[in-house]
Formats: structure tokens, C-alpha cells, sequence
């Protein structure tokens, strides 16, 4: 049976790529669908979940003057905490999730409001530099419905994230049989 997570992991392992993954509102739920999976050894290096905003700058690196601004709840918190648990676990792609699962709204944001993130070797074969993806969801439901797309929804950004890294790296390799543009 297929799944996010059974995907994840089948194409990391067969691209010999390696995973991390912070978590802040999912409390481990991403950790937990990846290791469910038979193999993940081959491909999950850990995770952190750093809950309290105070951990994402100490454990992850994120910036203290960001959280200060404009609190855990943030497009650029999630992109650096993604950065972040990629760099402290030697991972070569970084997921992160962080927002509000409620009951009441947090940081002004309202329930509801999550961000999840990757950081990769993005075009690395190409030469391109590395950099991160973000996206924005506003979900509805409750606690428990909230956490469980966020896990959904950033495991699906990762998954988009390799496919199109794979049609890239196809249409390079053409290009280069091809001779040239």
C-alpha cells in the first residue's frame, strides 16, 4: 500500500538522499509516519521537535531578532528551521512544520494558520546554489485535524520537491546528449 510517507522513503532510498525533520505544532507526527515505514533507517537521519519558540533558535538556529518580530509562525521561521535541523543531522533535505493547531490563536496568527518548509540540494547537479520552499496553508478542523494535513502536506511538498528535481536532472542529461541547448 502506497502512501506520502512509503514514497518518501522508497525515492530517497533509492536516490541515496538522506531526510531531517523539525517539527514544531506536529509534536513528531512527521517523524513518526516516516518511521512507520520499513526501511526508513536507510533514509531518516532524526528529527527535532522543538515546541517552545526558544528551542528553534537554540536547537535550530533560527534567528532570535525573526522570532522576535514576528514569532514561530512565520513562512521565514519554517524555511530556517528546515535549514536548520538539514545542517545539525547532516541531512541532505531538511522538512519543517510550525503554525497553529489551536485551540486559540498564537503569535496574532489564527488557528489554523501552519507553514511547512524543505531545504535541499536544490539543482545542486546543476550548480545551482542551495535554498528552501515554503508553503502556506490555512486549515480548517480541529487540533487533531490540523496537525494530521500538516504532516500530509509537507511530506507532499518534499515529494513535489523531488519530482521536480528528477525532471530537471532528466532534462539536463538531455540536453547534454543532445549537445548543447
Amino acid at each position: 500500500m502506497s502512501s506520502p510517507a512509503v514514497d518518501l522513503v522508497r525515492l530517497l532510498a533509492v536516490r541515496g538522499g538522506t531526510l531531517a525533520v523539525a517539527e514544531s505544532l506536529t509534536g513528531g507526527l512527521v517523524a513518526a509516519e516516516i518511521t512507520s515505514v520499513p526501511g526508513a533507517s536507510q533514509v531518516f537521519r532524526g528529527s527535532v521537535t522543538a515546541y517552545a519558540t526558544e528551542l528553534k533558535q537554540e536547537l535550530l538556529g533560527v534567528d532570535a531578532g525573526l522570532l522576535a518580530a514576528r514569532g514561530a509562525v512565520d513562512p521565514q521561521v519554517a524555511l530556517q528551521m528546515a535549514a536548520g535541523v538539514r545542517k545539525a543531522l547532516g541531512a541532505d533535505w531538511g522538512i519543517a512544520t510550525t503554525g497553529v493547531a489551536g485551540p486559540e490563536p498564537q503569535d496574532g496568527k489564527p488557528v489554523g494558520t501552519v507553514f511547512v518548509a524543505v531545504d535541499g540540494p536544490f539543482g545542486a547537479e546543476s550548480g545551482s546554489a542551495a535554498g528552501g520552499k515554503v508553503e502556506a496553508l490555512r486549515l480548517k478542523g480541529d487540533r487533531a485535524e490540523i496537525r494530521r494535513e500538516s504532516v500530509r502536506s509537507v511530506l507532499a511538498l518534499l515529494l513535489k520537491e523531488l519530482a521536480s528535481e528528477q525532471t530537471g536532472n532528466e532534462r539536463a542529461q538531455d540536453t547534454e546528449r543532445n549537445g548543447g541547448f
